[in-house]
């Protein structure tokens, strides 16, 4: 079943990194809803900003859309647009599909 997957190709140099790149995605998903627990706007921001970065570094444009949307409602401290972010951020790993080219 393929229901909601999210196909993303990546160049063929990056697989070895692809695994670490990954944990190091759910580190972070941990890492947002622990500064949102504690209504930590900065790190929240930073984290963000960092995935702003990083998703589109490797290929993951959607990563980098989620992270601007963090940062953003970070600096309004909008705590319902980040836990959608979060909770979208955390399907979006559970449901990504990389193919090597």
């Amino acid at each position: 079943m393929t229901e909601n997957v999210h196909v993303v190709t990546v160049a063929r140099d990056l697989a070895d990194l692809i695994p670490v790149f990954f944990k190091n995605r759910q580190k972070e998903v941990e890492a947002l809803r622990a500064a949102l627990s504690a209504t930590d706007y900065e790190q929240l921001r930073h984290l963000g900003h960092r995935m702003k970065g990083v998703g589109n570094s490797y290929g993951f444009a959607l990563i980098s859309e989620i992270g601007k949307r963090v940062e953003d409602s970070a600096r309004s401290n909008d705590n319902p647009a980040i836990d959608a972010c979060i909770s979208e951020y955390a399907h979006y790993l559970s449901k990504v599909q990389v193919v090597y080219e």
